[in-house]
């Protein structure tokens, strides 16, 4: 193998990371009927002239399997999480006390399971997607490479270090999608 013309393999395989970062946050705001303090981070709340996640206005707690508490510092903000809360299409109906918002999480019907391991696997095929893009960027450098000189040796070595690597993570989404849907379905 030639040291003159190398591809980077790490900036491929940071990308593809990305891509599986994506992934896991898309599964978080998942709602599975099992309570989580992760479900709530997709949710943003007009807090102070800005969107704000709703971890920096308070603490969020799960004391029970079925049930997430979020004690909001501010007693003026209370209502503005609320109604991001309500709108944010989780399917959540949240009650008041105080300054503290209590969500209990209902549970999910046989077709919503269905329809959520669905949505899932759209998902994990998002990934999927993205992840092939960074091989074929990986592919194109290394076309690139050979046309300045890249040997067919090398040639053949990056092209199965890039496809082993998209291998790994392909097979790390298919993993995800599985745990995800074995979740969703757990009565």
């Amino acid at each position: 193998m030639s040291d003159d013309i190398e591809i980077d393999t790490d900036d491929l395989e940071r990308r593809m990371e990305g891509a599986m970062n994506a992934l896991k946050v898309e599964f978080a705001s998942l709602r599975t009927g099992r309570a989580s303090g992760s479900m709530l981070e997709p949710i943003q709340v007009e807090a102070y002239g800005q969107m704000t996640p709703i971890n920096q206005l308070g603490t969020v707690n799960v004391p029970e399997p079925r049930m997430v508490t979020i004690n909001i510092w501010d007693k003026a903000m209370v209502v503005h999480v609320e109604k991001s809360i309500r709108n944010s299409g989780l399917g959540i109906n949240p009650q008041l006390n105080g300054t503290i918002i209590m969500l209990p999480i209902p549970e999910l019907n046989e077709e919503r399971r269905r329809e959520l391991t669905r949505v899932a696997a759209q998902y994990a095929e998002h990934a999927r997607v993205a992840i092939r893009n960074v091989r074929r960027d990986g592919m194109d450098q290394i076309k690139k490479a050979k046309g300045n000189g890249m040997s067919e040796d090398d040639q053949k070595f990056w092209e199965t270090a890039v496809q082993e690597l998209t291998d790994k993570f392909i097979k790390n989404v298919d993993g995800a999608l599985e745990g995800k849907q074995a979740e969703i379905m757990q009565v």
